[in-house]
């Protein structure tokens, strides 16, 4: 997990599995190459804290080692994560703004059988209303890759796919 709170204007690159909080206005945290993953962005705008979780699948006990190693990796394991983390930062459960990306079919595999992207978007929608909490916005499913821009100063998610800009959010 990553947490900026001094010095420079930072970009915060979050990885698969992994996270990032900031309550530095001039940060922008990024994540890239989401195609069945999600980003779930959260969003505090009065504490003036965001995070983002990159998760790889919806359910830990698909492998119970790696999700011991690695709870940011699936959704039912690394957005309690997310939120008790963020909330060490400042975040506030009732102000939240959720915002979720990704969730693509990308490759014959996913589309075909699997359905990863799907099943992701929606084991996190469960977890977020099981814990009482609304998505405001989502930008998922398709088929194609998208980058995520996270603004902490602002909220403001905005989706690229390669370098054009697609959407904000």
């Amino acid at each position: 997990m990553m947490t900026a709170t001094t010095g420079a204007a930072e970009r915060l690159v979050v990885g698969i599995g992994e996270m990032a909080i900031s309550g530095r206005a001039d940060a922008t945290i990024v994540t890239h190459a989401l195609g069945s993953c999600i980003a779930v962005c959260l969003f505090d705008p009065i504490a003036r804290v965001a995070a983002m979780l990159h998760f790889l699948l919806p359910e830990s006990k698909i492998n119970a080692e790696r999700a011991r190693q690695q709870p940011g990796a699936f959704a039912d394991t690394g957005i309690p994560l997310l939120f008790q983390s963020a909330y060490r930062a400042g975040l506030d459960k009732r102000r939240v703004e959720v915002k979720l990306v990704g969730g693509a079919e990308v490759t014959e595999r996913d589309g075909a059988a699997f359905k990863i992207g799907r099943r992701n978007a929606l084991a996190a929608r469960s977890v977020l209303w099981k814990n009482g909490v609304l998505v405001k916005a989502e930008d998922v499913g398709g088929s194609t890759a998208r980058t995520v821009h996270l603004s902490v100063g602002s909220g403001r998610v905005e989706i690229f796919s390669g370098r054009e800009s697609l959407r904000e959010l």
